[in-house]
């Protein structure tokens, strides 16, 4: 069995063009204990849902029509009118070419699920944004969480990220 992150006392918003995505993902939540639930059929419904309601995480299909999950999180990171820069995103799709995870690391996705979605994977990217949520780095082509996860102690080359970062709430300092 796998361990339940504590994440009944969150709100998630599901943004997904498919009903019954929308359903597993709901089903799944509940089954992890999870009461505030909310959902959007497209990006555009899901920015607004966003910025009326008090949201945690977000769980986001990639492939939309109108927008899609790569530029829903763009305006959720960049936009002046975002109610949230920090908030998680968990990215989930069927196209897991490397070029399309890449893309979404680049926009400031957290977590990337590649469907068919287990609830083993839900719970280990929900755990993850929980309990080792990376800092946010802002650049003048970038500002998201940080998409290195290897850690290089002792380099001192050019190349070195700064201690540029804007100051964050993380999901566990909201619980």
């Amino acid at each position: 069995m796998f361990s339940k992150p504590k994440i009944t006392n969150l709100s998630f918003l599901i943004i997904d063009d498919n009903s019954m995505m929308v359903t597993i993902l709901k089903t799944l939540l509940h089954g992890f204990g999870v009461h505030e639930i909310y959902d959007a059929n497209d990006a555009i419904s899901g920015f607004e849902e966003l910025t009326s309601t008090k949201i945690d995480i977000i769980l986001l299909d990639n492939k939309m029509n109108t927008l899609d999950g790569i530029e829903f999180t763009r305006m959720v990171r960049t936009a002046n009118d975002s109610p949230n820069h920090y908030i998680p995103i968990i990215m989930i799709s069927a196209y897991t070419e490397r070029s399309r995870i890449q893309a979404a690391r680049d926009v400031g996705v957290n977590e990337f699920i590649c469907k068919p979605i287990s609830a083993k994977s839900l719970n280990a990217r929900i755990t993850e944004v929980i309990e080792h949520p990376r800092k946010f780095i802002e650049t003048p082509q970038y500002f998201g969480p940080d998409r290195r996860r290897i850690k290089k102690s002792g380099y001192n080359g050019p190349e070195r990220r700064g201690q540029k970062v804007k100051p964050k709430t993380t999901v566990e300092e909201q619980v």
